[in-house]
């Protein structure tokens, strides 16, 4: 069964092991996809206890999915547009097929409709053709592409999706 919390800012612990857990998942997920020189850049950027935390000071709300006292995967998400954007969505790969994603999914969309946000919306890197697919399932559509510099001389090349309210 898969529990869903909330990390807050104050709970400095929460945050350094979501930040182990998260470090993790996203290497699994992105390092064959565009390198592990710019995964750990970015991984450091926003995925460090300090990322994390900058992060939910400036309106990012983060959730840790847990599968008793082990990280299933996180979601992060704030208002942005008008809309609600998700930032962060993963799950680890032994968590998948339970389950899991819809529960997550389900979770943020709730959160969408309860805050009466019309869409929410993402970024998928272009060539991650797992994700989206997985959003595509969920009823995202991509509404557009762009690149953006992250600095480090590194871009995230993605598609924009969007699944309306």
């Amino acid at each position: 069964m898969i529990e869903i919390i909330k990390i807050n800012k104050e709970d400095k612990e929460k945050i350094k092991e979501l930040s182990q857990a998260a470090g993790a998942i996203v290497k699994e997920y992105y390092d064959p996809i565009i390198g592990a020189e710019q995964n750990d850049y970015m991984i450091k950027l926003f995925q460090s206890p300090e990322g994390i935390h900058e992060q939910l000071n400036n309106g990012h709300t983060y959730y840790a999915a847990m599968e008793g006292d082990k990280y299933a995967g996180f979601i992060s998400y704030y208002p942005k547009d008008g809309k609600l954007y998700l930032n962060k969505y993963y799950l680890s790969s032994e968590m998948r097929g339970k389950g899991y994603g819809h529960a997550l999914m389900d979770f943020i969309k709730d959160k969408a409709r309860e805050s009466g946000y019309p869409a929410v919306f993402l970024n998928v890197n272009k060539y991650n053709s797992d994700s989206i697919n997985i959003y595509k399932h969920f009823g995202f559509e991509i509404i557009r592409a762009e690149k953006n510099p992250i600095g480090n001389g590194f871009y995230m090349d993605d598609y924009v999706m969007e699944w309306r309210v």
